[in-house]
């Protein structure tokens, strides 16, 4: 089987064309580096993404600060993971680094700021 990937690994964006049999990569082409074709086999086998978003917070400078998962989670679990991290409001101050929700749903990524929110 044939599919077509675009490589979101760095900026290249690079067009990757790809045969393959279930899991097993059979050919990779287009891709500029050698990180092209581990990307098509991670999406095949288990695609991955990260998210950032951000947070509600209470008596601070700003109405929302920013977040981001620190690995990668499984593509299917984004929603869930976002209905999560919407439940969730923080009160400032918040610091760059702050865990806002530890292993997030077992899966072995942490949600933590990304930005510094001053107290009112």
């Amino acid at each position: 089987m044939k599919r077509t990937f675009t490589c979101i690994v760095c900026p290249n964006g690079c067009e990757i064309e790809a045969e393959y049999e279930g899991t097993e990569v059979l050919t990779v082409t287009g891709n500029l580096c050698p990180k092209g074709r581990t990307y098509v086999t991670q999406e095949l086998v288990d695609p991955r993404r990260t998210i950032a978003t951000s947070v509600r917070v209470t008596g601070g400078t700003l109405p929302l600060v920013s977040v981001r998962l620190t690995n990668a989670i499984p593509k299917d679990r984004i929603f869930d993971v976002m209905r999560e991290i919407n439940g969730r409001t923080l009160t400032a101050p918040t610091h760059i680094g702050d865990i806002v929700i530890k292993n997030i749903l077992g899966l072995d990524s942490d949600v933590i700021v990304t930005k510094n929110i001053q107290k009112v």
